[in-house]
């Protein structure tokens, strides 16, 4: 599938002034850790035999394509873009020789669509360690630490302070008043969002989880 992007006037963009500042003269990563509660979503995994991690990747993704501010990049001129829509590139750990596979699915509004082709990625890809070669460039980072329930996360990405897409991190989930409750991180350049853009995801997140019976 083509992957279709608009590019940005920076002169129209209501937000194209706040942008340069923070690109020229600030460049700032916000990150943040809120506990979510997962109940639901581990419940609707087990009444439906499906696994928890793929469920978990399409909510971050519904929320993150959901909004504009999590779709920006560049194309390969330097101009700024947004994409139509962003996929998961995530990691598939594989404790025989704890080394791991990333990769991409690409995004579906639809669960059940979106976790076939997760589950396809997955038995294509096992043998392979590393980057799958030729991914898409429009994609955000996710990954999971589901063997420790940590308090924070932060992500440092070494390039020139441009990159603007989510990073997007859970940890393991326990149980916390008979609910699940797991820690949730994202970080995100401050260019394309401020801090009520951040918490808007994880309200979303949690209202999209809370929606599952």
């Amino acid at each position: 599938m083509e992957n279709k992007y608009t590019k940005i006037d920076l002169n129209q963009w209501t937000r194209g002034e706040l942008f340069q500042s923070y690109i020229n003269n600030m460049r700032i990563v916000m990150s943040l850790t809120v506990d979510v509660d997962v109940t639901n979503l581990i419940q609707f995994a087990k009444c439906n035999n499906l696994k928890f991690y793929p469920i978990m990747i399409w909510v971050v993704s519904k929320v993150v394509n959901a909004y504009d501010e999590f779709k920006y990049s560049w194309d390969d001129k330097g101009n700024l873009i947004k994409w139509d829509y962003v996929s998961p590139s995530y990691t598939e750990f594989h404790k025989e020789d704890e080394n791991f596979t990333k990769m991409v699915t690409d995004f579906s509004n639809n669960l059940f669509h979106f976790y076939e082709q997760f589950m396809l990625d997955k038995e294509k890809y096992k043998t392979e360690r590393g980057f799958i070669k030729n991914q898409p460039l429009n994609s955000f980072d996710v990954s999971c630490l589901p063997w420790i329930k940590y308090n924070h996360f932060d992500v440092h990405v070494f390039d020139e302070g441009k990159f603007l897409a989510p990073v997007i991190t859970w940890g393991r989930y326990n149980l916390d008043h008979e609910r699940s409750m797991m820690p949730l991180t994202m970080n995100i350049h401050h260019a394309v969002a401020d801090g009520y853009h951040l918490s808007r995801f994880f309200i979303e997140v949690q209202k999209l989880i809370d929606s599952f019976q």
